[in-house]
């Protein structure tokens, strides 16, 4: 499969560990000052889908996005590779009957 954000080709694991090593700065975040809500936003970079999702530290510790940049940005790209394999296995690559998905 090749990354969805260059042309680097490996399986899905190895593109998965690609993406954290190498495009880590796809994945935002930010805390809500107010709130203190603190959210993970990857977008497509096949389509105008997000995915977006409240980051559930225990505690509140003010540093939890910088501390757990790594294993967000994993969580983040798992979800998106998901995403990417249903609506856009061609893009990368990706035979969409291998995965048992009708065109």
């Amino acid at each position: 499969m090749k990354c969805p954000y260059c042309d680097t080709v490996g399986g899905l694991t190895e593109t998965h560990r690609h993406m954290l090593d190498a495009h880590s700065e796809m994945v935002t975040t930010e805390r809500d000052e107010e709130t203190n809500r603190m959210e993970f936003t990857v977008a497509c970079p096949f389509c105008e889908d997000k995915y977006q999702r409240q980051v559930k530290p225990r505690g509140r510790n003010t540093r939890f996005l910088d501390e757990f940049k790594a294993e967000i940005a994993m969580v983040a790209f798992d979800q998106m590779l998901y995403h990417i394999l249903e609506n856009h296995p061609a893009e990368v690559g990706i035979d969409p009957a291998e995965l048992g998905i009708e065109p």
